[in-house]
């Protein structure tokens, strides 16, 4: 077993002595502003596990061992996967424009936020006729749901992000130590989780489904979320003892996580990983290829989380926590 720290002083958190007390963490509900939109938060408490699966576990996937044994520092997490109710309102600009017909003035965190680069118009009906109000975002690049990220800590004043490989297989297992955040046993998915053989072949809506023991809904199936690391087969064994982020280096592939309605039980276990992949874009008509849709990737979505103690600029940059640059000028050369 290697073991390493996630979201250390040297890392993604700020010095111990300046670090926020999480006793006083509790669940929240963070709310647009001027669109009347909002969504749920609850807390992550820190702690370690055993990151990956053992040998032992049925249906276990080459890439989810040796485990690893991380320590994670507190966060709270989106009580749900990030609904288009949520990402319309910064992809469409439709703050903007409702502040335009109210003849409203937009605040100080409106006029930050407003800077922030949005999406260039969708080709097609990106919900593909699966539903809109509810139901999770889908079909984005990782780079959009950074910059979404970006958009949304503008917005609310709060640092908010996607999780960390780790951080997301943290929160998922909730403490428990089996293939399930419920236990072993995959026929008792049908009360958790939305996958290929009770989906009729679509999305549904957000938290229908039971919550895992931490209050978080959909971890299980529904869709799979977007995590900032790059993905790498043997990243367990090879690296991350030495880093617990696996930095991207290139465009493809990176990670989703959590399985989806287009999976089978295997796929929605904890530890179970997906990497992303260029045929994700195999529709998209545009020469070259957005920066900000994955066309065909119908099963993908994310959900945000907000540290407790958030990373400075500087470990932002490094490790590639925010969009990255040399993404957003191949858009801007498109």
């Amino acid at each position: 077993m290697v073991m390493a720290t996630l979201l250390s002083s040297s890392q993604l958190a700020t010095a111990v002595d300046k670090k926020a007390d999480q006793s006083a963490m509790k669940p929240y509900t963070e709310e647009l502003s001027g669109v009347g939109v909002k969504f749920d938060l609850v807390p992550i408490p820190g702690g370690e596990y055993l990151m990956g699966s053992p040998e032992s576990e049925a249906d276990r996937g080459e890439d989810e061992g040796p485990q690893v044994k991380f320590k994670i520092e507190p966060f709270w997490m989106g009580k749900h996967e990030v609904t288009w109710d949520e990402y319309d309102i910064w992809s469409f600009r439709l703050d903007i424009q409702r502040r335009k017909i109210a003849g409203a003035q937009p605040t100080k965190l409106d006029t930050v936020a407003d800077a922030v680069t949005r999406p260039t118009p969708p080709y097609t009906d990106m919900t593909f006729g699966m539903g809109h109000d509810g139901y999770p975002a889908i079909c984005m690049t990782q780079h959009a749901a950074k910059m979404y990220c970006r958009w949304l800590s503008e917005k609310t004043g709060h640092y908010y992000r996607l999780p960390t490989e780790a951080e997301w297989e943290y929160a998922c297992r909730a403490g428990k130590s089996t293939a399930y955040s419920f236990g072993d046993d995959p026929d008792a998915l049908e009360d958790y989780g939305w996958f290929y053989d009770n989906s009729d072949e679509q999305y549904h809506k957000i938290g229908e489904k039971k919550p895992n023991p931490w209050g978080l809904y959909d971890m299980h199936g529904n869709v799979s979320e977007w995590v900032l690391d790059r993905y790498d087969a043997d990243w367990y064994a090879k690296g991350a003892s030495k880093s617990p982020l696996n930095v991207p280096t290139d465009m493809y592939p990176r990670i989703v996580r959590g399985g989806s309605w287009d999976d089978d039980p295997d796929g929605l276990r904890s530890a179970a990983r997906y990497s992303s992949d260029p045929e994700w874009k195999f529709q998209d008509p545009q020469i070259p290829k957005s920066i900000w849709y994955h066309t065909d990737a119908l099963h993908v979505g994310f959900r945000v989380i907000r540290p407790l103690n958030p990373p400075s600029p500087e470990e932002r940059t490094k490790l590639k926590l925010d969009p990255e640059p040399e993404i957003a000028a191949q858009g801007r050369a498109g």
